[in-house]
């Protein structure tokens, strides 16, 4: 089947649906799923806006709010992921995933689910150290800090989606995987984007987290966004001994929704001919979801996953086959997920502006069903528990110590110690999170999805390496050392290049303005964001 993968929308969904449009009426190519890999930004009215980390300024409603009334409907099934600028208020409603309008479905913080037997997960926001190994503590009203942190990895999606054992084909992460730069063109990506010379030379650049759930998942592809540069890598992983041959993955990273970007690109994916069209639950992922149920965290404590290090009683929550018959049995061997889209916050009405309309934490009935379904923990349910006994207590404090530890843990050293969204380089195609005054409008680009002629593209996979055994992160985070044996590994095996062979769809549109001159640049894995859409660097 023909997939279309998609950078950073930024609420562009109009121009998305637009482009794969003008795709199937001139070169009859029809996609029969949609997948997107963050910045989604479904905002439904002016709360959702102010739960947006971006300034003011880039606060803009989009088209989003259409297909959330009614009004409009995706022409193609799409599942997305969160990024680091996203309406948060509206997706934390749905932790483990659920329609965000008819046809568009969320993966929730981590998930995976199935569409024609292909199996497809992924895992929401960017990673941050200092957030790393906390609960899903936050809520709306967030304040400056809450506002961010709201979108950062935590550890226990990842150990979550570390217990999967069956074959992934299709993985998406917003943030790039750490160290996948040395596996792709890694000169033309400098060429492109200078400014990640500084990161890429130390090897600071991307996620760690990703880095370990590439190195365990070992998908057949892995798409990423947030960085705005299409960058593609062929990764061959090393054999382990339960494996007849290697397994290889073929990763691509998009650039955002504007003219002039390669943010589109159709792939070719093999499918289950006798499956149906409706999204599937997986069974092994729902099995994972309540073997972990019991560490399950809404607070800031930090704590580590249970690890075989003499400090838990229990470390591997892999499941059996039989735990997912049980799951199968429990569904009637009817895995559709249900299409129970529900509307929990008033629709945004062009004609009645509510500016100053405050976000409310909501319960969605959706994750209501899912959890009653699967005897799972309600996240948002516990919050507001969490926050309705403390009020009682009159103890509760919106600001905790960081370093506080709720288990018995407390002594373990984090997974990784290196804050890898710490801006290193200047990067023209961001803005910056606390940036004042301007009147720059992301909007203001071109509805003309498409050139006449697209060119011609075919990614190719240079620089190929056996994958070493330095691309696990290890608990020091310790990535100099990792540079080096990465450099070893150059007369590695050699594999046949690949291509992804599909041409990618571009927008073009009128006039572009240049870069706004920015002199300085923070926190760029959160900030990644501007309409400048021509790269001084280019």
């Amino acid at each position: 089947m023909k997939v279309a993968v998609a950078g950073c929308c930024h609420g562009a969904l109009d121009k998305m649906y637009e482009t794969l449009e003008l795709l199937q009426r001139r070169h009859n190519v029809r996609p029969d799923l949609l997948l997107c890999c963050g910045d989604f930004q479904a905002v439904r009215n002016e709360a959702d806006l102010r739960c947006m980390a971006v300034p003011a300024k880039y606060r803009h409603m989009q088209t989003f709010y259409r297909y959330y009334s009614g009004e409009k409907k995706a022409p193609v099934l799409t599942v997305f992921i969160g990024g680091n600028h996203e309406a948060s208020n509206h997706l934390q409603e749905l932790p483990y995933g659920g329609w965000v309008a008819p046809n568009i479905y969320y993966l929730g913080y981590a998930g995976v689910v199935r569409f024609r037997g292909v199996r497809i997960g992924g895992i929401s926001g960017i990673f941050k150290s200092h957030d790393y190994r906390k609960g899903h503590f936050e809520c709306p009203p967030y304040n400056q800090q809450t506002i961010r942190s709201a979108y950062h990895v935590r550890n226990i999606e990842v150990f979550k989606l570390k217990q999967l054992k069956h074959p992934i084909d299709i993985f998406m992460s917003h943030d790039w995987p750490r160290s996948i730069y040395h596996y792709g063109n890694k000169k033309q990506l400098l060429k492109m984007k200078s400014f990640f010379r500084q990161e890429v030379e130390s090897n600071t650049l991307g996620s760690p987290a990703a880095s370990e759930l590439l190195q365990h998942l070992k998908p057949t592809y892995w798409f990423s966004a947030h960085l705005h540069v299409k960058f593609a890598a062929f990764m061959q992983h090393q054999a382990n001994s339960t494996e007849e041959l290697p397994k290889a993955t073929k990763f691509l990273a998009l650039d955002k929704c504007l003219p002039h970007r390669d943010f589109l690109q159709i792939i070719d994916v093999e499918h289950d001919p006798n499956a149906g069209d409706s999204l599937e639950y997986d069974a092994e992922w729902i099995a994972v979801l309540k073997a972990t149920n019991s560490l399950v965290n809404v607070t800031q404590s930090s704590w580590n996953m249970p690890e075989k290090n003499g400090l838990h009683a229990k470390w591997d929550y892999s499941v059996t086959e039989e735990a997912i018959k049980e799951v199968l049995e429990e569904l009637n061997h009817n895995l559709k997920i249900p299409c129970n889209f529900t509307l929990t916050a008033a629709c945004y009405d062009p004609s009645k502006p509510q500016k100053h309309k405050e976000p409310v934490h909501t319960i969605n009935p959706q994750t209501t069903e899912f959890c009653a379904q699967f005897g799972l923990t309600d996240i948002n349910d516990r919050i507001q528990q969490a926050k309705e006994e403390s009020s009682v207590q009159g103890e509760y404090e919106e600001e905790e110590e960081e370093d506080m530890d709720s288990t018995g843990s407390a002594e373990e050293p984090s997974e990784y110690n290196t804050d890898n969204s710490g801006l290193s380089s200047i990067n023209p195609d961001e803005i910056m999170l606390d940036e004042e005054g301007g009147d720059e409008d992301l909007s203001t680009c071109s509805v003309d999805p498409s050139p006449d002629h697209p060119p011609d593209f075919s990614a190719s996979f240079s620089d190929i390496r056996i994958m070493p055994d330095s691309m696990a992160v290890s608990s020091d985070d310790a990535m100099d050392s990792t540079n080096e044996e990465l450099e070893k590994s150059g007369g590695s095996k050699q594999v046949e290049e690949k291509s992804l062979n599909e041409r990618p769809l571009k927008r073009i549109g009128g006039n572009e303005n240049g870069n706004s001159g920015i002199k300085k640049i923070k926190r760029r894995n959160q900030a990644i964001y501007a309409a400048d859409d021509e790269d001084k660097t280019e």
